[in-house]
């Protein structure tokens, strides 16, 4: 396969000036006949045996002889270690293979120690080694020989503990290449000059015969192996062939002849061999740019090739054939045989990126700074070179896909200025993506991007954007306004949900989308705390486009009840758990979950479709639905209802049906209770006031009931203020009623000059308030409409006072006079009834007069005559025992006898006090009187209070008159 190359000057060639006095082994011809490096160290191995070791600066730090017979055909430098390999090959005798200890000299000659000494057996044919190579630690060696035959040492040639040699191949081809690959095994490749082989020398597969790779061979010195990936390389007329483990891989077309080859770093170092006048035009070195005029100089061809990222680094012609190519000091040196050295050093990378610059070749570039391990920042730096490359070319496209991969290092205004015209707004909104993608994006990024979505009226593409799973990607506030802006309320609302500012979602349902109902629902769905700031905010219009709903959810969180509701996804036709009760969510649900997701959105039920095919159908027929599973409300303070009474302004029902909710609670504290009930008769009263008829009396009854009974927490002033602000006269009286003020209603009804209210009152009151009855004699007497109302009544309230005293006939003649309203026809029977009652109670006084005073006569006169006349005592027998009277007998004057004997003791009977024990108990009660009245002539307020209760006075009067209460008894 042939390929058209780049060719570049990525190598500076310089000659070696070597010291004077050590150039001279090299100028002789045929004296080097071997060339190794390493260990910072050149070593040039010659025919007379010597080896000589040159330093960076290629001068001879040590020489010595390290054979005695032979040429030093090949020599060897174990990588960090100061060990060097050489093999002499005499033709007379087997090869001879030593290994030195550069850093152990000899005492006695100061030459190096040798630390093993091995001849190479090849069954004593005297052929020439053709191949050698060597593991790193020399345990093992392969040797090459010109007839086909390869030689495997096995040992410690270090320290020299024995070693064992083994013919591991044998063909009739001379063997033209060894090389080691290690891994798990040891593989030995070989090549001979028609095959390219393996042989599995250690490991897994040893013992078998060697793997033919491919039935082409090649020149001697022309296999190498690259150590970095452990593939062995050979160079053919036609191309670069590389081999691993499981054989050739894609050949690198690269035509000509090759005399040497070795690996350099990332290149493949080819030497050509001389051309003559006779090779023909059609000479394959043409490749690298060789003309027909080079012929006649008969040069060779020096050329370091990338076959990976396929150019030429440097070719040049070299006036003399190559000799040996080693490599040390991160260097190329080449010996030529006429005893020259040059040395190819690489040019800096930001040279050569230069040189690429120059010639456009970016993408090289880019695979060059790759394969350098040149960190991003710097990876990007060429690839904004060749976006703005491509985008002088007005190819926009790849000019922007450079931009996108050096957009972690680049300025992003630098990229957008570029792309703000309108015809490639599509490849601006998709580097503002990648911005995004790579959170580099600004808030101006954003409101740019979703401009460019709207200007484009692409809503997939900003559904897709704002839906991007991961972490957020672009300034969430920048991307909700713009969105709101741009009418997109619904992706506004999603981002807001999505990362929980749940006061946005509801802002833009409520005041962009007009969604209440959906706002309502989302409220009711969030934490109690969060439900009730968001609640508050918006209760008025809430209140005024969904009044059912608002006011249960206020009801619910004023009363400690709310709990958020929770969804589930149910695909229709599956089987529901008996476990959790369902019903079927509202529109707003749906609506909503449509919208945005749902906090405590759970799939529940969700049957698992057959195909992938048919899962988004199945679960676009998902339906949305609230569970109802009982669980208790979440801990939350419940607030004040008072704080809520502003939200339902202009909305008096709402606010009565969440007053009377409240009131019934039972976890309603006692200084919220006088809120209540003021404010919610209020509200019957306003109500009331705007019905009629029997709408109104409905709700002035139910404000009425509100009121009734003891214990209501409110205050009396309030209702008696509301009552008469809204003229409601029940409200009035039942405050008058609990305050004992029977008097001031029916006062209230005589104002109004409610007759029939008056003459319910006097019903109702008048048997603990008799006052009312003079009251109300004098009301009904006051206008003769009123006297006709009341009818009857007047007999009844004349009667009332007469039997109860409660007014003297003087009075009630007085009280009817007054206005000239009542006729003498209308009182005649009470003034009858009342004269005569009078007559006979005169009478019956007179009588009673009359005994008292007959009686009080026949005392007089019995007293005067105990006073003054002897008395005789006719009693014949003793009143205690029955036995006839007989000295010493005891007379009284009550006309009872006794024997002294019976009676009592000598010094009972000669004291004056001793009574008759006949009419001694009657006597003790008339002296108990006496005493009581006696000790209640000094208790004034005694007689006061039963002149109160009294409903005679001068009856009163009398009877304490006749107690001594005026002291008349005392001095008596």
């Amino acid at each position: 396969m042939s390929l058209t190359l780049w060719q570049f000057k990525f190598f500076d060639v310089t000659q070696v000036k070597l010291p004077d006095d050590e150039s001279s082994f090299l100028a002789e011809p045929g004296n080097i006949t071997s060339v190794a490096s390493g260990s910072e160290s050149v070593f040039f191995g010659s025919a007379d045996g010597f080896v000589r070791i040159l330093s960076q600066a290629f001068k001879v730090v040590r020489s010595f002889k390290a054979h005695d017979t032979g040429a030093i055909t090949h020599m060897k430098q174990v990588q960090g270690t100061s060990l060097l390999v050489t093999i002499a090959e005499d033709l007379s005798n087997e090869p001879v293979l030593k290994v030195w200890a550069l850093d152990k000299l000899e005492k006695k000659s100061g030459i190096p120690r040798c630390q093993s000494t091995l001849t190479i057996q090849n069954g004593r044919k005297q052929f020439p080694i053709s191949a050698f190579a060597a593991l790193e630690d020399l345990s093992q060696l392969a040797v090459g020989f010109a007839n086909g035959a390869v030689t495997v040492v096995r040992g410690d040639l270090i320290h020299d503990r024995g070693a064992r040699q083994r013919t591991v191949f044998e063909s009739e081809e001379p063997i033209t290449g060894i090389e080691f690959r290690e891994g798990t095994t040891t593989t030995l490749y070989i090549a001979t000059t028609g095959r390219i082989l393996t042989l599995v020398i250690s490991g897994r597969g040893q013992g078998q015969p060697a793997k033919s790779l491919d039935e082409t061979g090649c020149g001697v010195g022309c296999m190498a192996v690259d150590k970095a990936t452990r593939d062995v390389v050979v160079a053919r007329n036609d191309a670069i062939y590389y081999y691993g483990l499981h054989g050739r891989g894609p050949p690198f077309g690269c035509e000509g002849e090759k005399k040497m080859i070795t690996i350099f770093k990332d290149y493949v170092v080819i030497v050509s061999p001389p051309k003559t006048n006779a090779m023909p035009r059609t000479n394959p070195l043409r490749a690298f740019g060789i003309g027909a005029s080079d012929d006649v100089f008969n040069t060779s061809t020096f050329t370091l090739l990338n076959t990976e990222s396929k150019f030429v680094a440097h070719q040049e012609q070299i006036s003399s054939q190559v000799k040996a190519i080693v490599s040390e000091w991160g260097d190329l040196f080449v010996l030529t045989m006429d005893g020259k050295i040059f040395r190819y050093h690489e040019k800096p990378f930001a040279q050569k990126l230069d040189i690429l610059y120059q010639r456009n070749l970016y993408i090289l570039a880019i695979n060059l700074a790759q394969r350098a391990g040149l960190d991003s920042s710097q990876q990007n730096v060429i690839l904004r070179k060749f976006g703005d490359y491509l985008y002088q070319k007005q190819d926009y496209d790849l000019a922007m896909q450079q931009y996108l991969k050096a957009i972690d290092n680049t300025e992003p205004s630098q990229v957008i200025r570029k792309f703000l015209d309108t015809q490639r707004i599509h490849n601006l909104i998709e580097y503002l993506e990648e911005l995004h993608d790579h959170h580099k994006a600004t808030s101006d990024h954003t409101t740019l991007l979703l401009n460019c979505y709207a200007k484009l009226k692409d809503v997939d593409k900003l559904e897709e954007f704002i839906k991007s799973p991961g972490d957020l990607k672009f300034d969430l506030d920048t991307a909700i306004s713009m969105c709101r802006q741009g009418g997109y309320y619904d992706q506004a609302a999603y981002l807001a949900r999505k990362h929980s500012e749940h006061e946005l979602v509801v802002d833009i349902l409520i005041e962009d989308s007009k969604r209440y109902a959906e706002a309502l629902a989302y409220i009711w769905r969030l934490e109690p705390e969060v439900a009730y700031f968001n609640l508050m905010k918006y209760a008025t219009v809430l209140l005024q486009q969904c009044p059912k709903d608002t006011t249960q959810i206020f009801i619910d969180y004023y009363t400690g009840t709310f709990r958020p509701k929770k969804d589930a996804i149910v695909i229709p036709n599956a089987p529901v758990s008996s476990g959790m009760g369902i019903s079927i969510a509202s529109n707003a649900v749906q609506n909503l979950a449509a919208l945005l997701p749902l906090p405590y959105m759970n799939v529940s039920n969700v049957q698992s479709p057959p195909s992938a095919g048919e899962q988004k159908t199945t679960l676009s027929q998902a339906q949305i639905v609230e569970t109802s599973i009982d669980e208790p409300p979440p801990e939350y303070k419940a607030p004040k209802p008072r704080t809520a009474f502003s939200a339902f302004v202009d909305h008096p029902q709402e606010f009565i049906v969440f007053l009377e909710a409240c009131i019934k609670s039972e976890n309603l504290r006692e200084d919220d209770k006088v809120d209540l009930y003021t404010t919610l008769f209020e509200m019957y009263l306003h109500t009331a006031s705007s019905k009629k008829d029997s709408e109104r009396q409905e709700w002035e009854n139910k404000a009425k009931k509100l009121v009734e009974g003891k214990n209501i927490p409110i205050d009396t002033s309030n209702v008696l203020l509301l009552s008469h602000l809204s003229n409601f006269r029940d409200g009035t009286i039942l405050v008058c009623e609990q305050q004992g003020l029977h008097f001031d209603i029916f006062r209230s009804y005589t104002s109004t000059q409610d007759t029939q209210g008056a003459i319910r009152a006097l019903r109702k009151y008048g048997p603990e308030e008799p006052a009312l009855y003079p009251a109300a004699l004098a009301y009904f007497t006051s206008d003769p409409e009123i006297l006709a109302e009341a009818g009857e009544e007047l007999h009844a309230v004349l009667k009332k006072i007469d039997d109860d005293g409660l007014m003297a006939p003087l009075q009630v003649i007085q009280t009817l006079s007054t206005n000239g309203v009542a006729t003498m026809g209308m009182i005649k029977k009470y003034l009858a009834t009342t004269i005569e009652r009078e007559r006979q109670e005169i009478a019956t006084n007179r009588r009673t007069i009359e005994t008292f005073r007959s009686d009080t006569e026949a005392k007089q006169m019995e007293l005067n005559s105990l006073a003054t006349k002897p008395v005789v005592f006719q009693a014949t027998r003793c009143k205690i025992c029955p036995h006839p009277l007989d000295l010493p007998v005891v007379h009284f004057l009550c006309k009872h006898s006794f024997h002294q004997r019976c009676l009592s003791t000598d010094e009972d009977v000669e004291n004056e006090s001793v009574e008759c024990p006949i009419c001694s108990q009657q006597n003790q009660t008339v002296r108990t009187i006496r005493k009581a009245q006696v000790e209640s002539a000094e208790r004034h307020d005694m007689f006061l209070d039963a002149l109160r209760r009294g409903k005679d006075g001068f009856a009163v009067v009398s009877e304490w008159f006749g107690r001594g209460v005026m002291g008349i008894g005392a001095t008596e």
